[in-house]
């Protein structure tokens, strides 16, 4: 088989250039020009594609249910969307360390006892992988091992070994003989992704590719990669701490934002039932900053404990900090809480921390922040069977979230008795045990805190 001409494009202008050079011969753009195959042109080609394109009306095409693969571990197929889909392609991507290759492994020895599993591994041995697996106390018996980086034998073991779900760990090392350029660089990260994209919807293979990231925690590698697959999840995890999450961002079968809690153990990643535990402090009597939150991730509503700790300053700018939170929107709030409430903090330190690490993006938290803010100036404890949540606007208005009954059901299950909620997510109907206040303005939310 005759090797692929290989030429240089440039990502700016698609201009091409048969070497490589730093700048860019087309629009002199620097360090722009990548290593990709040369197209071989053929006579009548285009009329030829066209008389077998499968063309066909989009309203004869049958939209069947597609099946699912439970994975044996329901936190990942809850991130999944239900379960491994037949011809899907899964990019995760974690810190290093963090538990991506435990947690594969842990699922494809669930999945090996029923449908034929093989673990591609080209940064570990087969006798780590073993080793690994002893550890963990796995039956790692049904599983096809093979210790390959170069892509070529890869998809030729696929072809012949066809098994219904396949792991590739990681495709940062994985490199194609029809590209010079070294293992994980642009080239060889979208070329051997792109095959092995190709390979898994032909032959019906559910393929998980694992990713490194950058130390920003983004994806290495082009963004192209994320466009080619079809599920994107990222691992995430406090280094200092033994619970880890999955977030699916991407999700061509399923919803995005979904999120599934596992703990660190030394048999490996356990499933955590109660997510909302890890994110709530047991005091043992009320404390003056605290206040409960339900937040939403994906279609699973989570309890968090937001802390504010206000302090006179001793510095000309007060400070104002953040964690887990956008600072940004913090000193938003504070200003909407001095014109609409009357309560000052320009010469307050600030500090808000959301409990256990959870980083929450959602403006349903503005209410409960300020609710944190005001009892920690005032050394007034909130009670502790009390959640507030709700957004809140620069005129003072207190806006409706999405999915407030979910979010109050919820409360209500792990037993909280009263709600500071806005006034258009108030239920129609009574939940049991849960007494609901309804507000339209930041300063009836807090006129109903001084008389909690």
């Amino acid at each position: 088989m005759a090797k692929a001409k290989t030429i240089y494009s440039c990502t700016e202008c698609g201009g091409q250039s048969p070497k490589w050079q730093g700048q860019c011969p087309s629009c002199n753009a620097w360090n722009t020009l990548v290593e990709t195959i040369a197209e071989t042109p053929a006579a009548n080609r285009y009329a030829a594609l066209a008389q077998t394109a499968g063309l066909q009306k989009l309203a004869d095409v049958e939209a069947a249910e597609i099946p699912r693969q439970p994975s044996g571990i329901s936190e990942f197929d809850r991130v999944l969307g239900g379960g491994l889909v037949p011809g899907g392609v899964v990019l995760i991507g974690g810190d290093p360390g963090i538990g991506k290759s435990t947690l594969l492994l842990q699922a494809l020895c669930h999945v090996g006892t029923q449908r034929k599993a093989l673990y591609v591994s080209g940064e570990e041995s087969a006798q780590q992988i073993a080793m690994r697996a002893k550890r963990l106390g796995l039956d790692a018996s049904p599983i096809d091992l093979l210790a390959e980086i170069q892509l070529e034998k890869i998809l030729a073991t696929l072809q012949s070994h066809k098994p219904e779900i396949a792991v590739i760990d990681s495709i940062q090392t994985v490199y194609s003989e029809a590209l010079q350029s070294a293992p994980g660089s642009v080239a060889q990260v979208r070329e051997c992704s792109a095959q092995l994209t190709r390979a898994a919807k032909q032959l019906g293979i559910t393929v998980i590719l694992v990713g490194h990231v950058t130390k920003e925690g983004s994806l290495a590698g082009p963004r192209v990669l994320e466009h080619i697959v079809d599920t994107v999840l990222y691992f995430e995890g406090d280094p200092n701490s033994s619970f880890r999450l999955i977030r699916a961002f991407k999700n061509r079968f399923g919803a995005v934002n979904e999120l599934g809690v596992f703990a660190m153990t030394e048999k490996g990643l356990r499933e955590v039932s109660n997510p909302s535990a890890l994110f709530l402090s047991h005091h043992a009597e009320q404390v003056a900053g605290s206040c409960i939150t339900v937040t939403q991730e994906g279609t699973r509503p989570l309890l968090v404990e937001v802390q504010a700790l206000v302090d006179e300053a001793h510095a000309p700018n007060p400070k104002r900090l953040c964690v887990g939170l956008e600072q940004n929107r913090l000193a938003m709030l504070l200003a909407v809480l001095h014109r609409h409430a009357g309560v000052a903090c320009f010469d307050q330190d600030v500090f808000v921390n959301a409990v256990g690490g959870v980083k929450i993006s959602e403006p349903a938290v503005d209410l409960a922040v300020l609710c944190s803010i005001v009892s920690s100036l005032k050394n007034r404890p909130l009670d502790n069977k009390l959640i507030v949540f709700g957004e809140v606007g620069l005129a003072g208005e207190v806006r409706p979230v999405q999915r407030g009954q979910e979010r109050l059901k919820e409360a209500a299950k792990l037993g909280f008795t009263k709600a500071i909620v806005p006034k258009a997510n108030a239920p129609k109907q009574a939940i049991k045990g849960l007494e609901v206040l309804g507000v339209e303005r930041l300063e009836q939310a807090l006129n109903h805190l001084r008389n909690i």
